[in-house]
């Protein structure tokens, strides 16, 4: 194909929030994984006031990618400039604009520009980029509209909370009992089964059966991105009723007196499941006490069997 191959595409979407406030919002990636729903993870390479570098893990079309951009940030004009340094395949270049617009009445336009080739131009490859590029920009769009119009709501329903275990050992030890799920079914009893796909170095999708207090199992799949030894991000896709989102992180941090391994949560509650899930009587409150009970009792055995592991090999 020639060089006019080169794709330009718009999406835009009309928000109920002044366009200082979406700005903001866009413009700190750690809010990312909250309110998009294909990404992943997002950490920072490098940055100073208006540049800077970061990468990305995120879904297109369901597959888990990771590259790395470059963005400028112009907070004057609302303009968030986006350039990706390294590709995904079939991507040979991708970047664009952010660009939020004030409207009357406390409203504003989100616009998001997009420009890419494919590699060799290959036509198959740019059709599998533009459906990627317009189901991610939609999705993205429609997400930031939400959480934007609902900030409130959603502050209310949001919560994050960590539990750390100190362990007489090596971080490795530790990092490789949690890196290495696909044989938790064998460590841990609450998993009754797992399945751990890692197409590419550090990048995981684990999807597995987990048994709760009251026999019951519920079956959630989630994307991984692992850093040795360091921490392992993490999103889940597939979740539980009572849920509307759930990330984590998993860090290994030494200390004077081993390791402090802890294991961090965010979650959404989704209000729709309360009466379905906890009864007639139950309300976000004990939806919220429900969900951190059960997330925290499966993290905390997951770090106490750890725990073992690490120092048995001491």
């Amino acid at each position: 194909m020639p060089l006019s191959a080169l794709r330009e595409v718009e999406h835009e979407i009309t928000v109920s929030a002044p366009a200082a406030a979406v700005y903001r919002l866009i413009a700190d990636v750690a809010n990312w994984p909250a309110i998009f729903p294909p990404a992943i993870f997002v950490d920072h390479v490098e940055r100073s006031e208006r540049n800077e570098r970061i990468r990305i893990w995120a879904t297109a079309n369901g597959e888990p990618k990771n590259w790395t951009s470059h963005r400028t940030l112009d907070e004057s004009t609302r303009r968030i400039g986006f350039r990706q340094e390294v590709s995904a395949p079939p991507v040979a270049a991708m970047g664009g604009t952010w660009i939020i617009e004030e409207l009357p009445a406390g409203t504003s336009r989100i616009r998001l520009l997009h420009d890419y080739r494919a590699i060799d131009d290959d036509p198959a490859s740019l059709e599998w980029i533009d459906r990627a590029v317009d189901r991610n920009s939609r999705s993205e769009l429609a997400a930031l509209k939400k959480t934007i119009e609902f900030a409130h709501a959603a502050r209310d329903l949001t919560f994050s909370f960590e539990d750390t275990v100190h362990i007489d050992g090596a971080a490795k030890d530790v990092y490789d009992f949690v890196n290495e799920a696909d044989r938790w079914s064998e460590r841990l009893p609450h998993v009754a089964q797992v399945h751990l796909a890692e197409p590419s170095p550090g990048l995981q999708t684990l999807r597995m059966e987990t048994r709760a207090k009251d026999g019951s199992t519920h079956t959630t799949e989630s994307h991984r991105v692992c850093f040795p030894h360091r921490k392992i991000a993490y999103k889940q896709v597939t979740l539980p009723a009572l849920m509307a989102l759930h990330t984590g992180l998993w860090t290994f941090e030494d200390t004077a007196r081993g390791v402090a391994a802890t294991s961090r949560h965010t979650v959404v509650i989704n209000t729709d499941a309360i009466v379905t899930v906890l009864g007639p009587d139950a309300d976000a409150a004990r939806a919220k006490e429900y969900v951190r009970g059960a997330l925290g009792t499966n993290s905390r055995a997951t770090l106490r069997h750890a725990k073992e592991y690490a120092e048995a090999k001491r």
